[in-house]
């Protein structure tokens, strides 16, 4: 799925919780959403037309993350999560 993403949203919360949960960091997120990623709409949002998805991408070190947001009506990524991609992600994200 391809989506237009124009900027990144970032909540203190959710960028420290990311970092010392999951290890990941900002500019690996960003990297995320450069390398072109397999996005997938995962749940409908709150508000009409904001849903939940889930990008796979790689980093410019190789990693394999999973980050998942919500695309906002100013086609903008508010981040919520990232983590490494478990085994099912990765063989998904390798048929891409």
């Amino acid at each position: 799925m391809v989506i237009k993403i124009t900027g990144l949203i970032w909540l203190d919360n959710v960028i420290e919780k990311i970092e010392i949960k999951h290890h990941v960091t900002m500019t690996e997120i960003e990297e995320v959403f450069v390398s072109k990623p397999k996005v997938k709409k995962m749940r409908r949002g709150r508000f009409r037309g904001e849903h939940v998805y889930r990008a796979l991408g790689q980093t410019e070190s190789g990693r394999y993350l999973t980050v998942f947001f919500i695309h906002k009506l100013t086609h903008e990524a508010l981040i919520l999560s990232a983590r490494n991609m478990d085994k099912k992600e990765r063989k998904s994200y390798d048929k891409k």
